[in-house]
């Protein structure tokens, strides 16, 4: 049985909480453990919720341990290889309600969310972050370390590169290429490749910078 730690204890901890509760293997391959925070006092005025076990930074994996990670933006990747690096393994939570096409394929340390639906021969690399509600179409290219936010829709034949953002209700026509470190504003709709470090918005999306 392995032991499931979320790093960090705010309001995304607590939410990956309850998800993992109603995850894939949740009772049979995994029990929740508790969480890492550097602050450990992140809990008090909570109740019902699992122990802050250490903080981040001093905390040695453990043999069975498996990690999620709620923390976002630019800390959170170096927060995770920093775990890595000790030897932490990352697992794949997957909500019960996703829908998982044939052949889908993916890398390690993702989150799926709930409703979320991932079409036939999609791939999925590792590290990503895909909330509840969006669509990641047939034939999908999705790279590391992305987050994908709730009701995006990925068309079929989409390419995500790594180290994305692509903001809430968001829509990514057929064929469109989002390269390494681009960013999708909430609520666009893009028709044409976005490029390596830039930032696009609108309908139809437009570069900001």
């Amino acid at each position: 049985m392995k032991h499931l730690i979320i790093i960090a204890a705010g309001g995304m901890g607590r939410t990956l909480y309850d998800m993992s509760r109603e995850s894939m293997g949740y009772g049979d391959e995994f029990v929740i453990k508790g969480f890492i925070d550097d602050n450990l006092h992140a809990l008090d005025g909570f109740v019902n919720y699992p122990p802050i076990l250490d903080k981040i930074s001093t905390y040695t994996p453990q043999e069975n341990d498996v990690f999620v990670c709620s923390i976002g933006g630019s800390a959170r990747k170096k927060c995770m290889e920093e775990l890595i690096n000790k030897g932490a393994i990352f697992f794949n939570l997957i909500h019960r309600t996703a829908r998982i096409g044939t052949n889908v394929q993916f890398g390690v340390g993702n989150i799926i969310g709930a409703y979320t639906s991932i079409g036939a021969d999609a791939k999925i690399g590792s590290y990503n972050l895909i909330q509840s509600y969006t669509v990641i179409g047939h034939d999908v290219c999705v790279g590391d370390w992305n987050r994908i936010d709730t009701h995006v829709t990925c068309v079929g034949g989409t390419i995500v590169g790594n180290e994305v953002d692509i903001y809430t209700s968001s829509v990514l026509n057929h064929g469109v290429v989002v390269e390494n470190n681009a960013h999708v504003g909430a609520c666009s709709f893009v028709i044409r490749r976005v490029k390596t470090g830039t930032t696009v918005m609108g309908n139809p999306a437009k570069r900001l910078v």
